[in-house]
């Protein structure tokens, strides 16, 4: 399984909003220059953000983004979700309708329904407020 860009800058667009929230809408223009990422690009992102709730959107003079919520009530499966869609590490566990016709003669199955669970629930345990706080031992990771 490998995290898109999307999925990446989504994370780190609703940090931004999280760190800078005066309760102001923030323009665009503002988080891609501090996240050094496309303001073409990141539009995409927020659209799907704030379709689904997320944020908040402002257009306008004095327009922008905010978060719909506080940062504790985002997880960051939630937002990769939105993004990447399923986080399923193998074809036939992305669709829950799909059955597969060797489910019953599969000896991996159970393996990867492990480790989709563990996954799932790792990114559904990390709040932005989590990843906020001084001191969060997430590890040496780069979003």
């Amino acid at each position: 399984m490998k995290i898109s860009t999307r999925g990446r800058y989504a994370i780190r667009v609703m940090l931004d909003l999280a760190e800078h929230n005066n309760g102001e809408y923030i323009p665009l223009m503002d988080i891609a220059e501090r996240q050094e990422i496309s303001e073409k690009y990141l539009e995409s992102i927020v659209s799907v953000l704030s379709k689904n709730g997320l944020l908040m959107s402002l257009r306008g003079k004095g327009g922008g983004y905010r978060l719909a919520k506080s940062p504790e009530f985002y997880t960051i499966g939630m937002i990769l979700h939105l993004t990447e869609g399923s986080l399923a590490p193998v074809a036939c566990l992305e669709n829950e309708q799909y059955v597969c016709p060797r489910v019953t003669k599969c000896k991996t199955v159970k393996m990867w329904k492990d480790f989709a669970r563990t996954v799932n629930d790792f990114f559904d345990g990390i709040t932005l407020a989590d990843l906020l706080e001084e001191g969060f031992d997430g590890g040496d990771y780069v979003i």
